[in-house]
Formats: C-alpha cells, sequence, structure tokens
C-alpha cells in the first residue's frame, strides 16, 4: 500500500505503479491520520522530501516504518543518468518533465541548536506550492526510471534503504545521543585549562609561545596553515600543507608542540564550551544528518558535528543509568566488499575467516600481515610505489579478479567515464566534486597523478561499503522495533544503540544478525562474511 502526503493535509492512496486510487481525502489532524493508517497497514509513505516533513511528524509524536522521498530518489536518478548535482526537488522534476526551466532547489537552513525552533507541521521548507498532480506525476516518472536502470532491482533496493536511511536520520536527530555536560567540562579542563574570558584557553596559549620559541618569533599564529609554512621555510623546509602526516616527516623541534596545538585547536573550536552550550540540551545531543551527504553514500551532518567528535570527547557520551551503549564496528569492511563485488573466489575464501588480512597473508604472503594489508589498501586506494609495489604484484599474482575489478574502474576514471556501485550508486563526472572521505588513510601516502583514478578505483568499493551499512541500519530499525532500545548514532560503519542494560546481549546478538542480512541481501549466497566488532559500555569512549 502506497500513500502520498502533501503539507496541506491531504492523503492520497496509491497503486504501485503511482496511479491514484480514489480521490485525495482532507486529514483535520493529519499526524493522527498518518498513525491510524500507519498502526492499521503500515503503507509507504510517498513525499517531498523526509528532511522536510517528518521531523514535525516526530514532534508530534508520531514515527512510521516506511517511506519513499522522492528528492532522495531523483538525486540517484540523476547521478545515474550522468547529471549529478542537478536540482532535485519536486519543482525542478516537475519542470524537467513540462519542458520548463528547472528551478534550483530551495536552500535548508542551516541546523539550529535544539531548543530555538520547534516549527509547525511542514513548517515552510517548501517554498514552492505543492499539488498532487505534480507529485503523482513525479513518482510515476521516477517508477519509470527505475525500471530503465542497468540493475533495477538493485536499483530499488538502494532507493528503498536511503529512504529508510532518511527516516533513522530524522529519528536520531530527535532523540538524541546521551551526554552529560559535567563530564565534557571536565574533559575540556584536563585538555585545556578552564576556560578564559577573552581569547584561547591557557593551555593553547602554552602551546602558542612554545612554537613561537622553536621558530625564533613572537607573532606566528599556529593556527594559520599559510602563516605555519612560511615559518618552515624560512628555517629552510618546504612543506605543502600542515596536515598531520605531512609534519609527522619533519625534523624540526616546532612539530611536536605543533602537532598537539592542532589537536587542542580542534576541540576548542569544534567541541569546546560554546558547542556544549548550543547542542546539549536535556543530557542529549541533538545533531542533523545528512543521508548522502557525501558522493559514496556515505553520511553528512549540518549541525554539531555528530559524525567526527574526538575520541577523548566521546568520554561525555554516557549511558542513562541502568542502560548500556551497544556499539558494533565493521572490521575490514572495503576489504570483504571487494571480495564479494569482484567474485574472486581466492579473496572470498580468506574473507570468510574473522581476520581477512591474516588469512591473506597465509596464503600468499609469507604470513606477513602488513604486507597483505598494504597489498589490499594500495589497490583499492591506488598506490603505486614504495613499499606497496612488490606486495602489490603478489596481490594480482594471487587475486587477478579481485585487482582487476579496481584497475578497470581506475581506468574508466581516467578516460573521464562514470563508475556505479554494486546497486547504482554513480559517480559524480570528472568535472564533478571529490568525496574528501574517499581520500588514503596515513599509511598510504597519496601519489601524484591520477587523481581521477584513484577516485573511481575507491568509489565503487566505498559506495558499496556506504550501502551495505545503510542496509545494516535499516534492517536494524525494523527489528528494534517495538522494544525500548534506541538508535542513536550512525558513523560510516558503525552503529551505536542505546538499550536497558539487561537487553544489551540480545541487542547485540541482532545487530550481527542484520548485518548478516545485509551481506545476503546485497551479495546473495557469498562466502564473504561480514563480522562486527561489538561493545557493551557505559561510555562511548570505552568501545573497542
Amino acid at each position: 500500500m502506497l500513500v502520498a502526503v502533501l503539507p496541506d493535509g491531504r492523503l492520497q492512496d496509491l497503486r504501485a505503479d503511482g496511479r491514484p486510487v480514489g480521490a485525495p481525502h482532507q486529514a483535520p489532524d493529519l499526524p493522527a491520520a498518518i498513525a491510524a493508517r500507519e498502526a492499521a497497514e503500515q503503507p509507504r509513505w510517498v513525499w517531498p522530501a523526509t528532511a522536510d516533513v517528518y521531523p514535525a511528524l516526530l514532534r508530534a509524536g508520531v514515527r512510521v516504518a516506511r517511506c519513499h522521498d522522492l528528492e532522495l530518489t531523483e538525486a540517484l536518478l540523476l547521478g545515474h543518468a550522468g547529471r549529478w548535482g542537478e536540482p532535485r526537488g519536486l519543482a525542478a522534476v516537475t519542470a524537467r518533465l513540462h519542458g520548463r526551466p528547472v528551478p534550483p532547489d530551495h536552500a535548508r537552513p542551516d541546523a539550529e541548536p535544539p531548543g530555538f525552533s520547534q516549527g509547525a507541521l511542514f513548517e515552510a521548507a517548501t517554498p514552492n506550492k505543492i499539488n498532487i498532480e505534480d507529485l503523482l506525476e513525479a513518482y510515476g516518472d521516477q517508477q519509470r526510471r527505475l525500471a530503465e536502470t542497468e540493475h533495477p532491482g538493485r536499483f530499488r533496493m538502494l532507493v528503498a534503504a536511503e529512504s529508510a536511511g532518511a527516516l533513522v536520520a530524522a529519528e536520531m536527530g530527535h532523540t538524541g545521543f546521551p551526554w552529560r555536560a559535567d563530564v565534557h567540562d571536565q574533559v575540556l579542563r584536563e585538555l585545556l585549562g578552564p576556560p578564559q574570558p577573552m581569547g584561547p584557553p591557557r593551555r593553547l596559549a602554552e602551546l602558542t609561545a612554545e612554537i613561537n620559541q622553536a621558530f625564533g618569533t613572537d607573532g606566528l599564529h599556529p593556527d594559520l596553515p599559510a602563516e605555519v609554512v612560511r615559518a618552515f621555510a624560512r628555517a629552510g623546509i618546504q612543506i605543502p600543507n600542515t596536515r598531520r602526516w605531512v609534519l609527522r616527516q619533519v625534523d624540526h623541534p616546532a612539530v611536536r608542540p605543533l602537532l598537539e596545538f592542532k589537536e587542542l585547536y580542534r576541540i576548542w573550536t569544534a567541541n569546546g564550551w560554546t558547542w556544549l552550550d548550543s547542542w546539549v540540551r536535556d543530557g542529549r545531543f541533538h545533531a542533523e544528518y545528512v543521508p548522502g551527504g557525501v558522493v559514496s553514500g556515505r553520511w553528512g551532518a549540518r549541525g554539531g558535528g555528530a559524525l567526527q567528535v574526538p575520541k577523548v570527547i566521546r568520554r561525555a557520551a554516557v549511558a542513562d543509568p541502568g542502560w548500556r551503549f551497544v556499539v558494533a564496528d565493521a572490521g575490514q569492511l572495503e576489504p570483504r566488499v571487494l571480495a564479494a563485488v569482484s567474485g574472486d573466489r581466492g579473496m572470498a575464501r580468506a574473507a570468510a575467516e574473522s581476520d581477512l588480512y591474516a588469512a591473506l597473508a597465509k596464503n600468499s604472503f609469507g604470513g606477513d600481515r602488513g604486507k597483505a594489508k598494504i597489498a589490499l589498501i594500495g589497490a583499492m586506494y591506488g598506490q603505486t610505489g614504495g613499499d606497496a609495489l612488490p606486495a602489490l604484484a603478489v596481490l594480482r599474482r594471487h587475486y587477478p579478479t579481485a585487482f582487476d575489478y579496481v584497475e578497470q574502474a581506475a581506468r574508466v576514471g581516467e578516460n573521464g567515464g562514470l563508475v556505479r556501485s554494486w546497486l547504482g550508486r554513480t559517480c559524480p563526472p570528472a568535472s564533478g566534486p571529490r568525496d574528501a572521505g574517499l581520500d588514503p588513510p596515513d599509511e598510504v601516502a597519496p601519489p601524484p597523478g591520477r587523481a581521477r583514478g584513484r577516485f573511481t578505483r575507491n568509489f565503487v568499493i566505498q559506495a558499496t561499503a556506504a550501502e551495505w551499512a545503510l542496509i545494516l541500519l535499516a534492517t536494524l530499525r525494523t527489528a528494534l522495533a517495538g522494544t525500548r532500545a534506541e538508535l542513536v548514532l550512525f558513523v560510516h560503519d558503525e552503529v551505536v544503540v542505546h538499550c536497558p542494560a539487561e537487553q544489551a546481549e540480545q541487542v547485540a546478538e541482532t545487530v550481527r544478525e542484520c548485518a548478516a542480512r545485509a551481506g545476503r541481501m546485497l551479495f546473495g549466497d557469498t562466502e564473504v562474511r561480514f563480522p562486527l566488532d561489538v561493545s557493551e559500555v557505559g561510555s562511548y569512549a570505552d568501545a573497542k
């Protein structure tokens, strides 16, 4: 059963192809009407954008099981057609269908700290008037285009998962992440010293003086990268930037205090006392998550930096009395995804083990786990020199199908082509933006050139890993429905559930079952396992 929802309070029953069933009917109390239909039928709700509709329903105490988010679906379909980044709102869809000038998407306001604006149901987030004909026409057109994709079944799964993720994102923002303001303040004082009426806290001032002394200056601002680069140049050291992995290769007395300054300065500006006062209310940190916020399908955040909380600050994330956090993190996810999508039987057998790198090492690298890891990461990120070169040769000889899978994606990218994830998410064109999340880890320094090929070779893996994580999240949400457990955080391939202590063991087992189910839903009957590192903790910082 499908039901379309309009901001003016009308509901319209739909057939599977989007054709209406009967006439639309006005609901005098829309949240109550949606709650009644949800309890009776659990239909799939069709609406312009979950971000515009669902938060208001949550404030009214209404949750739904399923939806079709027209805006997120349109973004996926535009990307699949090589038109990544074009307007994706309902008004734009309708304009394209009728050959009219396409209006830009309305800009959603920046996320406000909790408590500043509750808003009315369906508040004016969509300035253009929406009529039922436009919504039905857009939904029908999307169903037609879905059927024309390369793998319609997979793409429908992607659309369903993306829409489910939008529901989870709104629910997590509404629920909030348990947060102890007093613990947060204590951590900040331990790291930085007490807050100052003006200027930075004491420890940052001390490090600034130490850095200036190391350079023989007295006016250097270590928070300004350009000044730091010039200071090193005056000392006869040329560096391209002040990233940590660059600074660690420099032999100079300013490096140690500079690295500490960078870490503490970020904590002060991103998660300091101002952040605490702004984003934590009634013992909960309320962030705004953005499903598909980066090109690989990973989530972003529009408020509070929920996806980038430093580990030391996580000490403030403390479960409620009598409750626990169940923290589940997918180990070695991207290499396992490579084994599954490439169809390489040898690598799939290794991915059936709990430690994929160790299995590869035993089978092909003379027991050297480090070399096996470097080879696999190098293949996925395009590392072609240094210590990775001989290890890559071993990988290519023993696992040619997996190696060729990412090599082919790189060649397509280098030639200006588009690549897709397993379910069909498509990378931006060569002129589009890069995803910072696809940068290689520190142990694989990025080689010069071939940037587009490095991007596309990892896109096919990381975007598919994001799909696995999203399906895990959606199935877990369904499995936890009706219990007291609550999803409170999702970061790439890590999910955090807050639950009564006596339910923690069962919740942990449920998460493991959902991880296995996500693998089967994506890849069918495969040897590849997707094990989780699961911790049951009272503080998020204590998770593995």
